[in-house]
């Protein structure tokens, strides 16, 4: 992926001098087998680097302090080893502005029960000691997330390497850049939004650059550069006829190859991490770009149509959580609404994803009813199938809000005459109760589709950030989400106040 970082997870054991240097230092060793274990599970995508037990308050400031400052840092495991008085943590964790987890756990997977004394108890006694730390990181009203068992326990795995998912997802946005290419769609209210606000809540910035800014990079793109695009075409892809080499149509080919590579340049150059396009703004360019934004979004760009830069974020940070495998700009198109069998077509005019394909994409050329251009090539394909998420990022206007559907991709008709990449799917906990809920929670129709994320790193992610998050799943009730959207308002109005 572009401008992409690997960044480190810090681990940190808590402790205190009461118990002598004896303890400490088998403290020490356990703490680094441990983390040694963990990563060696293969569950966690970012490496876990011990920083050692942390007894005193000066320590603990100093370390949190040094991991604001410390640019590969993506966030902070706790853990309690024995006790460690949490009045301690006050001023570490008051300063620290990275993420943090709280493991709870113990070294010893068994009680040794025909040998266990005082001298063990003391040593291992982290049932209480990450309870004493659980109270204060509740009284300091700290968003964090808690994962419990036996670290060696492959679902403690799982959720740690869920959280170490959206810590670099977090990460990543962390001084990003986003580029619009010309503005939203006219009279469109989803794809507005307050970026000032953004850039406070989640740390990346967006900015608008004029389309003859692309034209010109676009333009000065060589012919050779094209040729070898062209051939990696034909290597990858399903080429129709009319657009291979000898073809009718083959110079709109080689134009969205030098779409694509000029794209890339401009976005390569400017340190971008993401954009947007507009087909209400394509002034010099021959084409609404497809197949270049399908093939940019492959390589791991953030990206949503009409200028909805927020859901281009979204996708940019999901396509870092989830290691760009599987994930997707989508839009919730249209319905089959056969009683029994409802079922939701995912598409887009021509922007999706081509980490989402079932079987090997089809490079086709086929006309557009907007934008007033020439007929743009994309590629086309059916979605994989089974367990995933639509994922919708909203600006309320006093906050952000994200909106998670538990969906199941389905096997479905052949679509001969619809030349666009798709998906079907069917909603959870149903069709009537999940498309009511997303509209009563103000879900967009643009949205980051995914089949390796899951609702629980949107949890953590949210956590991270400090936004609203609302799930519809197996579990949802139209009644009591309702409530729960009222109590949201209502929270949110109180803990966070007027937008600064």
């Amino acid at each position: 992926m572009p401008n992409t970082a690997s960044p480190r997870l810090w681990f940190v054991t808590g402790s205190q001098h009461l118990y002598g240097p004896e303890t400490l230092k088998q403290v020490d060793a356990n703490s680094a087998e441990l983390v040694s274990a963990l990563n060696a599970s293969g569950k966690i995508s970012l490496q876990i680097e011990f920083k050692g037990v942390l007894t005193t308050p000066d320590e603990i400031r100093a370390l949190c302090l040094q991991a604001n400052s410390t640019p590969d840092c993506a966030g902070i495991i706790l853990w309690m080893h024995t006790f460690s008085p949490s009045k301690m943590w006050i001023g570490g964790l008051s300063q620290l502005q990275k993420p943090f987890c709280h493991l709870h756990t113990q070294f010893n997977r068994d009680l040794p029960w025909d040998s266990i004394d005082m001298d063990f108890m003391n040593l291992n006694q982290a049932a209480h000691g990450d309870r004493e730390a659980g109270f204060l990181h509740t009284r300091m009203r700290l968003d964090r997330k808690v994962v419990v068992g036996h670290y060696s326990d492959p679902e403690v795995q799982e959720r740690l390497g869920v959280w170490a998912s959206a810590a670099h997802g977090w990460f990543d946005l962390q001084g990003a850049k986003f580029c619009r290419f010309g503005d939203n769609m006219r009279f469109v209210a989803v794809t507005e939004g307050d970026k000032v606000a953004a850039e406070m809540r989640f740390g990346f910035s967006v900015n608008t650059y004029g389309v003859g800014d692309l034209v010109a990079v676009v333009d000065a793109v060589s012919d050779s550069d094209i040729d070898a695009l062209v051939a990696e075409y034909d290597n990858l892809y399903d080429v129709a006829p009319e657009l291979q080499k000898g073809g009718e149509r083959h110079e709109s080919l080689r134009y969205s190859a030098r779409l694509e590579l000029g794209i890339e340049k401009f976005l390569v150059d400017g340190g971008f991490k993401g954009f947007t396009t507009t087909f209400e703004d394509l002034h010099g360019l021959k084409q609404l770009p497809g197949m270049a934004v399908q093939r940019l979004m492959a390589r791991g760009y953030g990206f949503a149509g009409e200028g909805d830069w927020k859901t281009a974020v979204l996708l940019r940070a999901l396509k870092t959580m989830s290691g760009n495998v599987s994930t997707s700009f989508m839009e919730d198109y249209t319905y089959h609404l056969e009683p029994g069998k409802h079922q939701v077509l995912g598409s887009h005019m021509l922007e999706v994803c081509p980490t989402i394909a079932e079987n090997k994409p089809k490079v086709e050329i086929h006309p557009l009813g907007i934008g007033g251009k020439e007929d743009p090539v994309r590629l086309v394909f059916n979605s994989q199938k089974g367990e995933a998420i639509n994922v919708s990022l909203v600006d309320l206007g006093s906050r952000f809000r994200l909106i998670v559907n538990e969906v199941t991709a389905v096997e479905h008709p052949e679509l001969p005459n619809l030349p666009v990449a798709r998906a079907v799917w069917e909603c959870k906990p149903d069709f009537k109760t999940a498309c009511a809920a997303w509209i009563h929670a103000g879900g967009a129709h643009h949205t980051v589709y995914s089949y390796v994320l899951t609702s629980e790193h949107l949890e953590d992610f949210a956590a991270i950030a400090g936004v609203e998050l609302v799930v519809i799943d197996g579990d949802t009730k139209l009644r009591d989400l309702k409530q729960d959207l009222k109590f949201s308002d209502l929270y949110f109005a109180l803990g966070q106040g007027l937008r600064v």
